[in-house]
């Protein structure tokens, strides 16, 4: 004959098993919680300048540096061998100025793209607003930004063609829509490269392509007239071809194409942040 179950037991199977979770399908973006966690950007931002130098012989030099080599040697091809016109500037001039934009839109995107993936102990054992880690690599962007350009604001100055200040004005703007841009693709790639690690092998690739689809070892004006429309289509080319325009203090700026990409940025920025706050609640249990 069975016995029955003493009550206790019996009442332990009968328990439903509760979860607690959210019923928002994504996490809000909370702007006054982002504001509280500002130290914490501003450390993670601060980690990564000095990671990415520490044990280097050279430190912070290579921040000049690697622009000054590809500069170097995108002369060689195309001012030297392709004789392709500078707009009255020093070819080595014109390359620099639009490598610094350039590097300032790449760092941001391979920062970004992987900003989850190497730090998997973050995102997993500590609460935080995730969107700080990609976020944080805007400012080492800037600051590289920032001393490229004031080494190439003083060799223009020793050769007596420093820029009018209008000109120097518009480049805080057109940094701020490059890193809108790259900021807004990168939070794209972070989410899905902690799905698929494959877009860290394809973005790289990517990113060279659109490197010689945009105007940083040649301008705009050698595009050819029926295709120039097309090729203005880049989001990048209208921004970088009128950030070395403001450096340099000469050339012409496409201002129609320049506000085209300007609504571009805001929008990918936006879009990227409302994929990137969808997937977060994910990326946790996936990473």
């Amino acid at each position: 004959m069975t016995q029955p179950a003493p009550a206790g037991e019996s009442e332990l199977h009968l328990v439903p098993l509760r979860r607690i979770r959210s019923d928002a399908r994504r996490t809000p973006l909370d702007l006054p919680e982002l504001w509280r966690y500002r130290d914490l950007w501003l450390t993670l931002a601060l980690r990564d300048v000095k990671l990415r130098y520490r044990q280097t012989a050279l430190g912070i030099a290579w921040v000049v540096l690697l622009p000054l080599i590809a500069s170097g040697v995108f002369t060689l091809v195309f001012g030297v061998v392709a004789h392709l016109p500078s707009e009255g500037n020093p070819y080595f001039l014109f390359v620099f100025a639009g490598f610094l934009g350039w590097t300032a839109f790449q760092n941001t995107l391979q920062r970004c793209s992987i900003s989850l993936i190497g730090n998997t102990t973050l995102v997993t054992k500590v609460y935080f607003p995730r969107i700080m880690l990609p976020a944080s690599s805007v400012l080492a962007s800037v600051l590289d930004f920032a001393i490229g350009a004031v080494i190439l604001l003083a060799v223009l100055a020793v050769r007596g063609s420093f820029p009018p200040l209008t000109s120097l004005l518009l480049v805080p703007l057109l940094l701020f829509l490059l890193q809108c841009l790259a900021l807004g693709m990168g939070l794209f790639a972070a989410s899905l490269t902690v799905r698929f690690r494959d877009v860290t092998y394809i973005l790289p690739f990517l990113i060279q392509l659109l490197l010689y689809a945009s105007p940083v070892a040649y301008g705009v004006a050698v595009v050819p007239d029926r295709l120039r429309r097309f090729y203005l289509l880049n989001p990048v080319a209208p921004l970088l071809d009128a950030m070395r325009a403001a450096l340099l203090g000469k050339g012409d700026v496409h201002w129609k194409a320049v506000g085209v990409s300007g609504v571009v940025s805001l929008a990918v920025l936006a879009a990227g942040t409302l994929y990137f706050l969808y997937q977060d609640r994910l990326n946790a249990d996936v990473i």
